[in-house]
């Protein structure tokens, strides 16, 4: 905003032409990474947008809260049960004490 400091801008400008080649290419380069990402944005995560099966709801079928899909969005290929919703691990060979491992182990129970 000074005289003094538009003065040197100007002086630098002229010193170094080829930082205005720079500033053209870096733009550019920045205009082209905003469209590709704006059209092609990165996800976090590796998931396939996968259809529901039509009434497949918990409410409509009366089953135990498992929306249920088809293989490859293939209709033919009859229906599926979805992963639930919630992270599990199931860790085989843990050494727990008896109350700690009734409570938390899953290994070989039913739904697991």
């Amino acid at each position: 905003e000074s005289p003094e400091g538009k003065k040197a801008l100007r002086e630098g400008a002229k010193r170094d032409p080829e930082l205005a080649i720079l500033f053209a290419v870096m733009t550019g380069a920045a205009i082209l990474g905003g469209w590709h990402f704006s059209r092609n944005p990165t996800s976090s995560t590796s998931e396939n947008k996968i259809l529901q099966a039509p009434d497949s709801e918990p409410w409509k079928t009366g089953s135990e809260a498992k929306y249920q899909y088809h293989p490859h969005g293939d209709p033919s290929r009859g229906r599926k049960d979805a992963p639930s919703a919630l992270n599990e691990v199931v860790i085989p060979n843990v050494n727990l004490p008896k109350s700690l491992h009734e409570k938390y182990n899953k290994w070989g129970k039913e739904g697991y």
